[in-house]
């Protein structure tokens, strides 16, 4: 039963990324004009992620930061009033517009709407066996980690919560923390804290 509701998750999730690449095209090409007429850099910021059986891909999203970042301030860990995040990309964070690239991501099956979040290659090389456990799915957009504090959670809980999420699979949690999401998109909450962009 679990297997076929995987497999029905992997094709839902490519139907919707499709649609909605369409829906929002125009948005799209806002974001992306807004990003290139304010600041200094490429459009969009692309990394090397750990995804599913631990295997690399690389993300995309829009450029939120300043170019050179990770030479400025505090690293990978936001505040709100970062002077590294851009005027655009305040807006893109706070809404999570930002992550709207990844429905790219989605489409060559590489991650999926809702799953554990893609993390670094140093983050992975730290993980213990029962840790490793988070990467037995294709990591996703959100997450029930997003949905219970995002990235105000310790990275520790965050694992946890995933670890959750992977044993306790079901279309029905997914639904749930679909749901919270939209809270969560809402009221911007845990909006700052570590994050992993550095552009």
């Amino acid at each position: 039963m679990r297997e076929i509701q995987i497999m029905i998750k992997h094709g839902l999730d490519k139907l919707i990324a499709f649609i909605l690449l369409i829906a929002v095209s125009p948005v799209f090409l806002i974001i992306a004009l807004g990003i290139k007429l304010t600041s200094k850099g490429p459009i969009f910021f692309i990394q090397d992620r750990v995804g599913k059986d631990g295997k690399d891909f690389k993300i995309y999203k829009f450029r939120t930061m300043v170019q050179n970042a990770e030479h400025i301030g505090s690293g990978i860990y936001t505040e709100e009033n970062d002077p590294r995040i851009t005027k655009i990309g305040r807006f893109l964070r706070k809404t999570s517009l930002d992550e709207l690239p990844q429905l790219i991501n989605i489409l060559k099956g590489d991650m999926s709407i809702i799953g554990p979040r893609p993390t670094l290659r140093y983050q992975v090389d730290k993980y213990n066996e029962y840790q490793m456990g988070r990467l037995k799915m294709r990591p996703g957009v959100t997450g029930l980690a997003q949905v219970n504090g995002r990235n105000s959670l310790p990275w520790s809980k965050r694992i946890e919560y995933d670890i959750e999420y992977v044993n306790n699979y079901s279309l029905w949690l997914d639904l749930k923390i679909m749901i919270k999401t939209v809270k969560v998109v809402l009221t911007a909450e845990g909006v700052y804290g570590e994050r992993d962009e550095m552009m």
